[in-house]
């Protein structure tokens, strides 16, 4: 007898650089989202489709909670705990090497104690600790929530991501498909461009720089050469705060800059699975963080 066909929505939480943007990524088998070792990565919700003959699961890879400092950081936070009360099932992510419950994880709790939704721990970075010390994290944050399910996870390694996947499936209502099975995100390959630029930024630029960044890709248009060679041309251009941070993502001779296309190209490439020619520009907007009209984009669709 054939299972029943199951789908919902999951909301992956948790604070800032615990691993949840790694975790999207593992789990869809596809690089979805930017992984970097900056905090405050994410800065909208991104979803992954996860498709099989049993399942469809649509999971929300949030931004991070943080204490936010312009109406960017408020935008990011109410993104976050917006998708934890719309959902079928939650995923609270937190770092194996936790020995107590921080501001940002009790924030966390307390939304999900608000929600009433199903909700999973899922401890990342078991690679870190030892047996003992797992278990004491357990104990900790069970005391605090009656979890559907605790996974221990590495993220990082995809280790015990099908465990996580067989435990969402347990709680997922019986439903249709949403998405077509070879759709794997719902972001647009000009979104996913831009965030590769953002990525390489956030890699090669100090701490002050990369937050301080939005990109925009102006062209993204397919065209084959004279040669029958299909291609992308991709223009899109780096925004700052400063214009002493202008001088430092173009670097001496342009040098920083050439590192970011180049790296974001080949990336680029990958994903679109063609040859990508990617020209960057780098312009100074101040206080974008704090205007409307920009911030609005990363509001919740």
């Amino acid at each position: 007898m054939n299972k029943e066909f199951k789908s919902g929505f999951v909301s992956l939480v948790g604070r800032t650089n615990v691993g949840k943007s790694t975790l999207l990524n593992a789990l869809a088998k596809e690089k979805i989202a930017i992984t970097t070792n900056k905090t405050q990565t994410t800065r909208t919700a991104i979803k992954a489709i996860i498709t099989n003959e049993n399942h469809q699961i649509i999971i929300t890879d949030t931004p991070g909670i943080h204490k936010p400092k312009n109406k960017l950081g408020e935008t990011m936070i109410e993104t976050a705990f917006s998708m934890i009360t719309e959902v079928d099932c939650i995923l609270f992510l937190i770092d194996a090497t936790s020995t107590e419950i921080g501001r940002g994880d009790t924030r966390i709790l307390e939304k999900i104690k608000e929600a009433g939704k199903p909700c999973i721990l899922v401890i990342n970075k078991i690679d870190l600790i030892k047996k003992e010390e797992l278990a004491k994290v357990i104990a900790l944050y069970s005391k605090e929530y009656n979890f559907t399910a605790v996974v221990p996870i590495s993220a990082y390694k995809a280790k015990g991501t099908e465990e996580l996947i067989s435990e969402i499936e347990k709680i997922l209502p019986v439903g249709p498909k949403y998405y077509e099975e070879d759709e794997y995100t719902d972001q647009t390959s000009r979104q996913l461009v831009e965030e590769l630029i953002r990525e390489k930024a956030l890699k090669f630029l100090n701490e002050e720089v990369p937050h301080g960044i939005y990109v925009e890709v102006e062209k993204f248009a397919f065209r084959q050469t004279s040669k029958g060679e299909d291609i992308y041309d991709i223009e899109a251009t780096i925004y700052c705060l400063r214009e002493s941070h202008k001088g430092i993502i173009i670097g001496k001779g342009g040098t920083m800059l050439k590192k970011i296309s180049t790296y974001a190209r080949q990336d680029a490439e990958n994903m679109l699975g063609t040859k990508v020619n990617l020209k960057v520009w780098v312009k100074v907007k101040e206080d974008w963080q704090e205007k409307d009209n920009i911030v609005n984009k990363f509001k919740l669709k």
